[in-house]
């Protein structure tokens, strides 16, 4: 079997393709080998005996697979974590005081604590005595310090 190198050679550059991606019927080989010119070429692929082969492209099964796992919950520990191990912790906190910080001003718009009262709590908050909003709430309920609408 010939290796008609210049033909596929051609065909690449008229395809837009690589080499190894250009295919040639085997029961056609004799008209290619008679072609010569990069015109022979173009009406040899009009015909369809010369034609690119399809990409191959990787699979995103197993991206998929991962993506429903992450997205259940898992594929979540110490390994396939980045940064610092503080970075989290952190970020939990910033979300917590923003939080509790937020409560104690609107509480304090609402007149139901008073300055000095969310002074206090504001710096035992600073300091992380407080939970979340919520045990704020319980420890200001506990305490009487926060003011019953009449």
């Amino acid at each position: 079997m010939t290796e008609l190198r210049s033909q596929k050679i051609m065909a690449s550059r008229i395809l837009n393709c690589g080499v190894t991606r250009v295919w040639i019927n085997p029961e056609r080989i004799a008209d290619v080998e008679e072609a010569i010119t990069a015109e022979d070429i173009r009406s040899l692929i009009k015909d369809g005996i010369i034609s690119a082969r399809q990409k191959k492209g990787a699979s995103n099964f197993r991206k998929k697979k991962i993506q429903l796992q992450k997205k259940k919950g898992r594929r979540r520990g110490t390994g396939s974590r980045k940064g610092h191990v503080s970075g989290v912790a952190k970020r939990n906190w910033i979300n917590r005081i923003r939080a509790i910080r937020s409560l104690l001003r609107d509480l304090k718009a609402e007149k139901k604590i008073d300055g000095k009262t969310y002074r206090m709590v504001y710096t035992k908050s600073k300091s992380g005595i407080f939970r979340s909003r919520s045990h704020v709430m319980i420890y200001l309920e506990r305490n009487n310090l926060i003011k019953k609408e009449k």
